[in-house]
């Protein structure tokens, strides 16, 4: 009884951890939303959302960058993934440090330098990435989310079932049957952990796409930095609230594509 009540009280300050910096927030973030600068309860940072065209665009804007991120950082990712996983296992893991280290430097100073040298080689073109700012905001938020994208997929093929894949060629089937058929249902889980880890934060991630694209683009995350800085704190929240549903709706959305493809993967 003692072991378990000290379990229990362990649990206290994470409860507390969450009350304080998870629920309290997301409190204010909705009585904000819904309230005016007198704190009335209100509909008008709703209807002043969906009639705003220009904040639908940014929405949709950063909804696409974002979706077109995730698909670049899967196609690189999962290839590199895929040969660190066939290698021996120490050189794979040396090889998934050099993509963790990049990691260490303050991403801001990472993406100023990327801008700089993508400048110099647009520059050769007659260009600069002022001119072409959804490239190089593409181009800079895959160079930052890449090893979140290669982490998860590199440990999700080292567990692959040989047996499966042999069982798959035995069968007749050819190396792109093999890979959609055997291969793929088994990585879902770590494709499905790399889509959530790039897609949500590049919804937000503003600093690197006004770095990389000298502030030519807003997203969804400029507009609610904007919100604030004007103290509209009440259009600010319900921006803030949309970012949370989409997040809430993404996490449901993967969860149960995972739970289907480990349904699948279990009745084979």
């Amino acid at each position: 009884m003692k072991f378990k009540a000290f379990k229990q009280g362990l649990c206290i300050p994470f409860i507390v951890f969450l009350l304080l910096f998870v629920i309290g927030p997301m409190f204010f973030i909705v009585f904000y939303a819904f309230t005016d600068a007198d704190g009335k309860f209100t509909f008008d940072a709703i209807t002043n959302f969906f009639t705003d065209l220009t904040q639908l665009n940014v929405l949709f804007v950063s909804i696409l960058i974002s979706s077109i991120t995730t698909l670049i950082c899967i196609l690189i990712g999962f290839p590199i993934a895929w040969i660190l996983a066939r290698r021996n296992l120490s050189k794979g893991s040396l090889f998934v440090m050099l993509f963790i280290i990049p990691m260490w430097i303050n991403f801001v100073l990472r993406t100023g330098a990327l801008r700089d040298l993508l400048n110099l080689i647009l520059s050769w073109a007659g260009s600069s990435t002022g001119e072409l700012p959804y490239l190089s905001a593409v181009i800079g938020l895959v160079a930052d989310y890449l090893p979140f994208t290669i982490i998860p997929l590199n440990s999700t093929l080292l567990k692959l079932d040989k047996s499966q894949i042999e069982a798959a060629k035995d069968l007749g089937c050819n190396p792109i049957k093999t890979f959609t058929k055997s291969i793929i249902p088994q990585a879902m889980p770590g494709i499905i952990s790399a889509c959530t880890m790039v897609f949500m934060p590049s919804i937000s991630a503003y600093v690197i796409t006004d770095v990389m694209s000298e502030r030519q683009i807003m997203i969804f995350g400029n507009a609610i930095q904007i919100a604030f800085d004007t103290n509209n704190w009440n259009g600010g929240s319900f921006l803030a609230l949309i970012m949370l549903v989409i997040i809430f709706v993404s996490m449901i959305a993967t969860g149960r594509f995972q739970d289907n493809s480990e349904k699948e993967k279990g009745s084979w």
